[in-house]
């Protein structure tokens, strides 16, 4: 293919089948089904078994997407995990799923841009692919968020979900896949959303646990107001790089963190509800791992079809946020 574009010739995911609902958290802190449902659009979550890593939901996503895509593991140039709760500080949770999954012939690295991570993933794969580097490129986005966020933090732990999802992206018809897509970030505002313990700055020890530095810390007011500017300027500009009106985008399928959020991206993008897919109401914020699920149940629930263009937008902590449009390029299942 002389001039070609990288679309996802396969897409899969993976959520444990571990329900936690509201009122069972209204058993652990103080807050109600209202509560959260009020104020995130949140009614369970999904949580990972103990014995659960993250490579391992990432494993079960990956081989989903290869067998979406029609591929062998063995195929695979390039493996890329999009997360923020990797499986160990080192080594990479992609080369514990390149060993889990046989692609014995792929290069393998995490990436970390918090709940942007998957969107930077995805156009990191397909600029290797148009590079003419890789053929083949596996893009994960898995977390088990479920294991950094404190559980007597009735702020943080209402709002995360374990998870993952993976597309399989290659050189597919030219003007159709990727179209456009825009990356950004604040880092004077870093300290919005961190979590300050386990690394080089505030290794593990005694005092960094007793003070809480493991978890999840959150200024939810800051990232509420960081989220809706960034989600709503971040889509414009993925539209107008590719030369997309308003009324061109058919379908939207955004990071699942609130649903005032979401609806405010809607109403800036002038979509219908049934354009934009949500289900943050059975899943919760499930970082990276959310615009991949999401993606994969709109695709399985036959609500994007061929030639669909379909934005994919994002933020997160850095702060990070990012976008890209797709023109989607399989043919529908049933055909």
């Amino acid at each position: 293919m002389k001039n070609f574009s990288v679309g996802i010739s396969g897409i899969g995911s993976y959520v444990p089948d571990k329900v936690v609902t509201n009122d069972d958290l209204s058993k652990m802190v103080d807050t109600s089904h209202e509560w959260i449902v009020t104020r995130t659009g949140i009614e369970e979550r999904r949580i990972a078994y103990q014995d659960m890593a993250t490579s391992d939901l990432s494993t079960s996503a990956a081989l989903n997407a290869l067998e979406d895509a029609n591929l062998k593991p063995e195929e695979i140039d390039l493996i890329i995990v999009a997360t923020v709760t990797s499986d160990y500080a080192l080594p990479s949770t992609a080369c514990i799923v390149q060993k889990n999954i046989g692609a014995v012939k792929a290069a393998a690295f995490d990436l970390n841009a918090g709940c942007t991570g998957f969107v930077y993933a995805m156009i990191t794969g397909a600029n290797f692919i148009k590079a003419g580097i890789y053929k083949k490129v596996l893009v994960i986005g898995g977390e088990t968020l479920s294991r950094i966020v404190n559980w007597r933090d009735r702020n943080t732990c209402v709002l995360f979900g374990d998870g993952a999802g993976a597309c399989v992206l290659e050189a597919c018809e030219e003007g159709y896949g990727i179209i456009s897509s825009e990356l950004g970030s604040d880092g004077d505002n870093y300290e919005f959303l961190i979590q300050p313990g386990g690394g080089s700055k505030e290794p593990a020890r005694i005092e960094s646990i007793a003070k809480d530095l493991h978890y999840i810390q959150m200024d939810g007011r800051e990232v509420f107001k960081f989220a809706v500017r960034a989600m709503e300027n971040s889509s414009i500009r993925a539209l107008e790089l590719a030369n997309l009106d308003l009324e061109d985008l058919d379908f939207l399928v955004p990071h699942q963190a609130n649903i005032r959020i979401i609806d405010s991206a809607r109403k800036k993008l002038k979509l219908p509800e049934e354009k934009v897919y949500v289900n943050l109401n059975k899943y919760g914020n499930m970082s990276s791992a959310s615009i991949p699920v999401a993606l994969d149940e709109a695709i399985k629930k036959g609500k994007i079809k061929k030639g669909d263009n379909v934005l994919l937008v994002a933020f997160g902590a850095g702060l990070t946020w990012g976008s890209l449009v797709l023109r989607w390029n399989k043919e529908d299942e049933d055909v």
